[in-house]
């Protein structure tokens, strides 16, 4: 598949399923990706960042696209099981950069990650989140946390779980999906000029 060939199927994912509801929250599971996407921008990040923050719940669109295995609590459903992982080994074989591919897949970790250490966050969290951590493999070890610090995309995996809790907003304005299709293009198209300069003959 060519990028325009990628994009489009990506985002078709978000024209069927990304309207449903988004874990019992106020908001869809697009507008939530898109609140992310925009906190990340907030914060100055690079475009990558940026993606990664829209995408980083995608796991959850192929899930209901492809009828995967899903987290059920007392009759709910709470989404795809593993989904950071479902989402970042998808936009990895897409051709995606590590530094998307690895927000996606890393943001449930920084969550088990931040209830380890931040008693105050478990507290914080949303009826869901702490349902769908029972599934997750709940707080960390210490082990896991001192591996998962040396990381060296810590620092934007947590910044990114803090996005996560925070774009649940039904009420503000939002910026339009076609704005992270375009940013798609551009971020999917950069990676594809690196493996080209990097002298690989194939893309993933």
């Amino acid at each position: 598949m060519d990028v325009t060939e990628k994009v489009n199927k990506i985002f078709s994912l978000y024209e069927k399923h990304g309207a449903s509801n988004y874990l019992g929250e106020r908001v869809s599971k697009t507008e939530h990706s898109i609140q992310c996407a925009m906190l990340a921008e907030k914060e100055e990040c690079s475009n990558e960042v940026v993606l990664g923050a829209f995408l980083h719940d995608i796991g959850h669109l192929i899930g209901l696209d492809q009828g995967l295995e899903e987290m059920i609590t007392d009759h709910v459903n709470l989404g795809t099981q593993d989904h950071c992982k479902v989402g970042g080994d998808y936009l990895h074989e897409m051709g995606f950069s590590d530094i998307v591919c690895k927000i996606v897949a890393g943001h449930v970790q920084a969550k088990r990650y931040l209830v380890y250490t931040d008693q105050d966050y478990y507290k914080n969290l949303s009826s869901a989140s702490k349902k769908t951590l029972e599934h997750q493999g709940g707080p960390m070890t210490s082990e896991e946390a001192l591996a998962f610090e040396k990381s060296p995309l810590f620092d934007i995996i947590v910044r990114m779980r803090t996005w996560d809790e925070k774009a649940k907003e039904p009420d503000i304005e939002m910026e339009p999906l076609e704005k992270y299709r375009k940013l798609c293009v551009d971020v999917l198209e950069l990676q594809h000029n690196r493996f080209y300069m990097s002298g690989n003959n194939a893309l993933v």
